[in-house]
């Protein structure tokens, strides 16, 4: 699930954001108690508790809110169910970073919370930075796999975790004399990107232990913690890249046959305190017979967890190069939602089909054109209609748009406020592009467009998006549809106006009739 660090969260720790205020906030709504949630004490509102593989916990109550996916991101800001936090142990309270984004099954899930709303297809991908190479990726929704990325089946019917059908464990290319179901036993074997480490049962990881000893030839050392015994090779010099000239390859072997070859950076971690050294990041699981991999295996490897196809797959890349690598713009994902009003309603209206996109789009793009939302403004209609034509221009220079797009619709007194009802059209083309979409939203709905005092304070009411329609050429042009109309009928006027006196005065002099024309009878006139 999302969770987010919130109002009541310990303030002793410098995290990336200003904790989440829920009263601050026009469009948060709480999960009220119900039979599918567990309940406060007063039995109010839901609840959420979270317990993780290194120890560390959260917990909190569920509330409801806009959630924005960043401005590099195709997807609209969706509204979403997510676990305000209140408290937290272990590394989730010392983290820096403002909260968790889980990705499991699981109807909290971020991730099948925007399939159910249709503007994702069931499936997405991660990809983490190397040992000394940064930077990574998420990608929500399907993607076209590389030719070269390697597939493992996962049965979403075994448990609540991503598996995989690990066969064998190659060190050198020779396998480890195991079982061959050693690594199928109990939840299987499990990825985890949330956990940090690989744990694999006791006589696997002895076996591997052994097989990875066997071909280094290094000194070894205690690890930076004293509490835990961990196995540390000293003298293996600062570059990561480099490391491959001393340690063995790895080969994880899949059900189908298909193979997943690990460099030393996946299983392998830094020293923290010498300069050098490296210890091993493969872990016994205890009494536990599951297996389970952290995100040190999958270092520098793009995943895709392809949900609808039941499978998983990997594909060794650099990670902060990934965007070049991979052809995201043919992506088969559906397109993003295009419409939201504020509450009292709770859903966000779905994404239209593919069907009912105009026939020049790019695959996986919605073409926005026109954006719709409602103010309320802390000043009286009065003191306000002066200055509409300055106000008109301080919402497109906060919004960074061209004055010439934003259109104030419709003002409407509300006693001490005004509610006012404002367009952004495009400019220069029929539709707003996703990215210039996604920036005027988050803009409005995380109060970052700033008005003078004069203009009170405003709140965001709702907002909405449309496609390109006919209506939308009316609006934008309607002036000039005015203007040719006005011209049409002044030129009728004037054309009657020239003709009528001209034709009252031939009417006046009668018709010409030669002086022996037969002239028909008429009756006289009484007075």
């Amino acid at each position: 699930m999302l969770t987010r660090h919130c109002n009541s969260a310990a303030s002793d720790i410098c995290y990336m954001d200003p904790r989440f205020q829920p009263d601050l906030s026009s469009t948060y709504q709480p999960v009220k108690c119900n039979a599918d949630c567990t309940c406060d004490e007063e039995m109010l509102q839901c609840t959420y508790e979270r317990q993780y593989a290194e120890m560390s916990s959260s917990s909190g109550v569920l509330g409801e809110d806009i959630v924005s996916f960043g401005a590099e991101s195709a997807l609209l800001p969706q509204h979403a169910i997510f676990g305000c936090e209140n408290s937290e142990t272990g590394d989730i309270f010392s983290q820096h970073a403002d909260g968790i984004m889980g990705l499991g099954h699981g109807q909290l899930s971020i991730v099948d919370q925007l399939v159910k709303k249709g503007v994702i297809n069931d499936s997405f991908s991660l990809c983490y930075g190397g040992m000394d190479i940064g930077g990574g990726a998420m990608v929500l929704g399907g993607i076209s796999p590389p030719p070269e990325m390697v597939f493992s089946h996962s049965d979403p019917d075994r448990s609540p975790y991503y598996n995989i059908e690990l066969k064998e464990l190659h060190v050198s290319g020779k396998p480890l004399h195991l079982n061959s179901r050693i690594f199928d036993r109990k939840h299987g074997t499990i990825l985890d990107s949330g956990t940090t480490y690989a744990y694999l049962p006791e006589d696997a990881f002895k076996a591997f232990k052994d097989a990875i000893m066997s071909k280094v030839h290094l000194k070894q050392i205690p690890g930076p913690d004293p509490k835990y015994k961990d196995i540390c090779f000293s003298d293996a010099g600062s570059d990561a890249s480099h490391l491959s000239k001393i340690f063995p390859e790895v080969d994880m072997i899949f059900g189908n046959g298909q193979k997943l070859s690990l460099s030393p950076e996946n299983y392998l971690f830094r020293h923290s305190k010498v300069r050098g050294a490296y210890c091993l990041g493969f872990f016994h699981n205890g009494q536990d017979a599951t297996t389970l991999l952290g995100g040190i295996v999958v270092r520098n490897t793009l995943v895709t967890y392809d949900r609808q196809n039941q499978r998983v797959g990997f594909w060794k890349t650099n990670c902060s190069e990934l965007w070049e690598k991979l052809d995201i713009q043919g992506a088969p994902s559906p397109a993003p939602s295009v419409s939201y009003s504020g509450p009292p309603i709770v859903e966000l209206s779905p994404a239209l089909s593919p069907s009912g996109m105009q026939n020049d789009v790019p695959p996986g793009q919605f073409q926005i054109g026109l954006i719709n939302f409602d103010i309320s403004l802390s000043v009286k209609y009065p003191d306000l209609v002066p200055h509409i034509t300055e106000l008109a221009d301080l919402i497109a220079h906060e919004l960074e748009v061209d004055a010439q797009q934003v259109h104030l619709v419709n003002l409407t007194s509300r006693g001490n406020a005004t509610l006012v009802r404002c367009a952004i059209f495009p400019l220069g083309s029929d539709s707003i592009s996703n990215r210039t979409a996604m920036s005027i939203i988050s803009r409005l709905i995380e109060h970052r467009v700033r008005l003078p005092e004069n203009f009170g304070s405003y709140k965001l009411i709702e907002w909405n998006v449309e496609p390109p329609s006919r209506r939308a050429w009316w609006l934008q042009h309607l002036l000039g549809l005015i203007l040719g109309i006005s011209v049409a009928v002044i030129v009728s006027i004037s054309g009657f106006l020239l003709w009528y006196p001209r034709r009252s005065r031939s009417g006046a002099l009668g018709t010409y009739r030669q002086v022996d024309a037969a002239v028909p009878e008429q009756e006289l006139q009484t007075f």
